[in-house]
């Protein structure tokens, strides 16, 4: 584990700040520097390799970059790296759905069974704004109590569409159909097999034709079934055994995450690119006006998720004591992603932090984790919003 004085050495902040509009580099102390740096610190000072944390408030951004993007080379973070985004690309699929939507291909309360028939246990009785919102009932495949056990034993097995759906299936729903609230992967899975059924284009295709080609994206893509380049300009991700007395950091940028994350949480970019996404989204850049309504329409929340706030069609509403967001977070086996923009887009938020707790992690080394995590977040939206 870290030390106080090894944290202290390794944190390689770098805060640019430049003005909202582009230009030159500003020359007053960042508004947003002392939060951010104190969120990196804690960050790595339990063992987090890298983060990263772009902030524009509509009248400037600022970046704070910390730690390494690479263990084994020491390459440190600049604030510029691609990296996994996890469930933000719900925010992707779920564009892609309400673009079709707008082009009279989709019909939001229409069964799913229609597009995919025989496909989906009970899909007679499940719409497609279910599956968009998490009500649909259907189990969540990574909740499958060997499913992280068998990752672990075959990492570079590319699971299949009908893989994920068959384990989701073999599991009885959470729920009947629009009975309650539960998050599921399994319901974007769904939804990018619809997606092609519909179109006849893959969601690597779809990504790049109707997302990241409009909005200009270089750095943004769907990977089939892997990242497609890790070295510079890439931070890698790490699976870490937080809370054990000598933490194992397993590199896992190399894993397939095409296939096991698919159309719930596999896009790569960077918090610049996602951040222009946000924009693009709540801003009316990439939807009608009805269909951007829909996707703000949110169920509420249950307690028990530790969110106050709602979900609406792949994006979720958060209520904080510092203002209201709209985003969403993503985690995968070695990224944790925020993603969050005022209503119109404005301003936004990206953060990346490079570490997942292992399924070797202690309980307290994944608590601790989670409770840095719930103190960034506090601290970005407050951030934006402040």
């Amino acid at each position: 584990m870290l030390t106080r004085t090894l944290v202290a050495s390794a944190l390689a902040l770098v805060v640019a700040a430049v003005p909202g509009g582009g230009g030159t580099a500003a020359t007053a102390a960042p508004r947003h520097h002392d939060a951010l740096e104190e969120t990196a610190r804690e960050w790595l000072s339990i063992g987090v390799p890298g983060f990263v944390a772009r902030v524009d408030d509509g009248r400037r951004t600022e970046v704070t970059a910390a730690g390494v993007a690479d263990r084994l080379s020491g390459r440190p973070m600049t604030g510029r790296e691609q990296f996994e985004i996890g469930s933000a690309t719900k925010i992707f699929t779920s564009v892609l759905v309400l673009q079709q939507v707008d082009r009279g291909s989709v019909v939001l309360d229409a069964p799913v069974e229609r597009y995919l028939p025989g496909v989906v246990p009970g899909g007679a009785d499940i719409t497609v704004r279910m599956l968009l919102n998490h009500t649909s009932g259907l189990f969540n495949y990574i909740a499958d109590p060997g499913y992280y056990v068998r990752m672990e034993q075959d990492p570079q097995h590319v699971a299949t569409e009908r893989e994920l759906l068959e384990l989701a299936f073999s599991h009885a729903p959470d729920f009947a159909p629009g009975q309650g609230w539960n998050y599921s992967n399994t319901n974007f899975v769904v939804l990018g097999a619809l997606l092609r059924a519909v179109t006849g284009e893959t969601m690597p295709e779809l990504v790049r034709a109707r997302i990241a080609g409009p909005l200009g994206l270089s750095r943004t893509y769907y990977p089939d079934p892997r990242a497609i380049n890790t070295t510079r300009g890439y931070a890698h991700g790490y699976s870490v055994s937080f809370g054990t007395p000598e933490p194992a950091y397993v590199d896992v940028s190399d894993r397939p995450i095409g296939g096991w994350a698919g159309a719930g949480g596999a896009i790569i970019s960077t918090p610049e690119e996602l951040a222009r996404v946000l924009s693009a989204v709540l801003g009316g850049r990439l939807l009608s006006r009805a269909a951007l309504a829909e996707m703000k329409t949110a169920v509420a929340l249950p307690a028990g998720s530790g969110i106050t706030g709602g979900y609406g069609l792949g994006l979720i509403r958060i209520d904080s004591p510092c203002g209201t967001v709209w985003g969403h977070g993503g985690d995968t086996r070695g990224h944790h992603t925020i993603a969050l923009a005022t209503e119109n887009g404005r301003r936004t938020v990206v953060s990346d932090t490079t570490a997942q707790p292992s399924v070797t992690a202690t309980a307290e080394g994944a608590a601790r984790f989670a409770e840095v995590s719930a103190a960034a977040t506090t601290a970005l939206i407050c951030e934006l919003v402040g």
